[in-house]
């Protein structure tokens, strides 16, 4: 059983013990977690509310945290702690075939009625980070409860440490004071140490750089890939590999990406594919957008965003388009 907080007021040389009290509302948690879901993890983003599941149910709580994964967030309101357990079990057993089309779908309609956003957008703001090429290879449900009874804590740890069932207990203890201030506590059942057991996850790993160039060999890219990155990447970008290619951002790893180097989806035909957030590479390497645009290949605008602004694509085909490229780069170094 999670251990039982005290909390005193101290008063000069006198404490003053705040006795705990019960939660009026299980619904302003909700709002507060809803609010600020940090409360609980600062890796976390909600991403819908009373989501209604294709059982019928109403998951409380969905968010998504920054590998793409998501995680159900039920509280226990009204129910008892086997029964919360077993309800969060099946909206887990809906949402583990989710779709990133259809966690967007519900992701979108939640942010836009919220703040007028969208999850790519949402996304990057939260975690200063790409967006992933895949949602949902895993999930994990954490359980908000006031208290929870020894038995239902033995099949919640048997679930995790037995099954690898990604699950935990939050226990929030509630207390006002004398003068109407409130103030409320929190503890996790299962600490960061006990960990599950292994599972298969549906997210590809990252390719490695020599993967790269054999995918660019067997694109017939491989000279311009190769040109390309030995005289500019890494002189100008810092970079990190993606399950698709390579993520060229600026001087340090938090930096939003700014051009993408897509090896997995490049042809013999039409060359090294790229996708390029043209304005933040504008303003990276102080170069105008038009004449930017007009340096890159193949350059075709695809989106348009207040955050990410102007996103295009194109081809690298030949090594004249590259030295053409990286000459003005150079110029710009200069």
């Amino acid at each position: 059983m999670p251990d039982q907080i005290r909390l005193w007021k101290i008063s000069k040389a006198h404490l003053k013990e705040i006795t705990q009290s019960k939660l009026d509302l299980e619904s302003r948690l909700e709002t507060w977690l809803d609010n600020d879901i940090s409360i609980l993890a600062d890796d976390l983003l909600v991403i819908g509310r009373q989501v209604i599941t294709d059982y019928g149910g109403q998951l409380d709580l969905l968010c998504i945290d920054r590998n793409g994964d998501l995680v159900i967030v039920e509280l226990k309101k009204d129910k008892t702690a086997r029964e919360v357990t077993a309800q969060a079990l099946d909206y887990a057993s809906w949402v583990k075939d989710l779709s990133n089309e259809r966690v967007r779908e519900i992701a979108n309609a939640y942010l836009l009625t919220k703040n007028g956003s969208n999850l790519e957008k949402a996304f990057c703001e939260k975690f200063s980070s790409e967006f992933p090429d895949i949602l949902n290879a895993q999930h994990k449900i954490i359980i908000v409860a006031a208290q929870i009874d020894s038995s239902s804590e033995r099949i919640i740890k048997y679930l995790l440490e037995t099954y690898g069932v990604r699950i935990n207990v939050a226990t929030f203890q509630y207390f006002c004071d004398s003068s109407g201030r409130e103030l409320l506590a929190i503890k996790f059942l299962i600490e960061a140490e006990i960990k599950p057991v292994n599972i298969i996850s549906k997210r590809k790993p990252n390719l490695t750089l020599e993967e790269l160039i054999e995918i660019a060999e067997s694109k017939e890219v491989g000279k311009v890939y190769r040109l390309l990155y030995n005289e500019i990447i890494p002189q100008i970008f810092w970079i990190n590999t993606t399950t698709r290619g390579l993520a060229l951002r600026g001087t340090s790893q938090n930096s939003q990406v700014i051009f993408n180097l897509l090896l997995t989806e490049s042809t013999p035909r039409e060359g090294l594919k790229f996708k390029v957030y043209i304005d933040r590479l504008s303003n990276y390497l102080n170069i105008d957008v038009e004449e930017l645009a007009n340096l890159l290949p193949n350059y075709q605008e695809i989106a348009q965003d207040d955050f990410f602004g102007s996103i295009g694509e194109g081809f690298f085909k030949t090594e004249e388009q590259v030295n053409q490229f990286v000459g003005k780069l150079n110029q710009v170094r200069s």
